[in-house]
């Protein structure tokens, strides 16, 4: 990554972490936690990673889904906060698998133990 686009990713990320739990206010999936940005070469992508405390492939598939269906709003936002870009990257969001791999190691060393 060059700079441009590490800086862009890094403030990108800073303002996503106020804008996305305020534009979705879920009570069944709790807080979503955003973890990396990263913006393609071109600006015109930026991917979104994220996780939930709770566990469970539906709580999975109903963060992405309002995730989804709130990218516009979200994306307005921040567009409100970054003005001196040209074009807001597409926002694209995705699920941190690196969280929930290290939970599973954790629990295997834990049996392991015993």
């Amino acid at each position: 990554m060059s700079i441009i686009t590490d800086r862009l990713a890094s403030r990108i990320f800073r303002e996503l972490v106020h804008i996305v739990n305020d534009v979705i206010k879920n009570n069944q999936i709790g807080y979503i936690t955003l973890t990396e940005a990263r913006v393609t070469k071109d600006l015109s992508y930026c991917t979104i990673f994220y996780t939930i405390i709770k566990d469970g492939e539906e709580y999975r598939s109903k963060a992405q889904e309002l995730l989804d269906l709130n990218k516009k709003e979200i994306r307005m936002k921040l567009a409100e906060k970054i003005r001196d870009i040209r074009k807001i990257p597409d926002l694209i969001f995705k699920f941190d698998e690196a969280l929930a791999y290290g939970n599973h190691i954790n629990k295997l060393l834990q049996e392991i133990k015993k």
